[in-house]
């Protein structure tokens, strides 16, 4: 069984193979649900898509074990790229955070787990990075 290790939180999980990374943080009592920089998480933790995939609320970075996750399907693609999406605020936003993070950021909601990986909810939104402005 593969293992999830929530960096910030302190906590490890074990899942079946395959299974959803959103759903088993929500079981495990991991908050994904965060804000930007911590702004707004109560907003978000009400008002998310529910795993449809459509607010991307849920992004999360895999540190480690991110070839353990399932392949970036063409819609998680879509919403990283900024396009038009329910919310076109929180896409641009998944845009800016995206760049030159491309291997590891991901939508929770989307991601199977195939092995063992370590990952980081909320991660910060580097408004003054080196990237931010490409």
């Amino acid at each position: 069984m593969p293992t999830i290790r929530f960096t910030k939180e302190k906590k490890e999980v074990q899942v079946p193979e395959g299974a959803n990374l959103r759903q088993e943080a929500l079981k495990a009592g991991v908050s994904l649900y965060n804000g930007i920089n911590g702004y707004g998480a109560k907003l978000n933790s009400i008002f998310n898509c529910h795993g449809l995939g459509l607010c991307g609320t849920c992004t999360v970075k895999i540190n480690k074990g991110a070839q353990n996750a399932s392949p970036m399907g063409f819609l998680e693609k879509l919403k990283f790229k900024g396009l038009p999406t329910p919310d076109p605020m929180l896409a641009t936003v998944n845009a800016l955070h995206y760049i030159g993070n491309e291997d590891t950021l991901r939508l929770a909601c989307y991601v199977k787990v195939n092995g063992d990986m370590d990952v980081e909810t909320g991660p910060e939104f580097n408004v003054t990075g080196e990237n931010f402005f490409s």
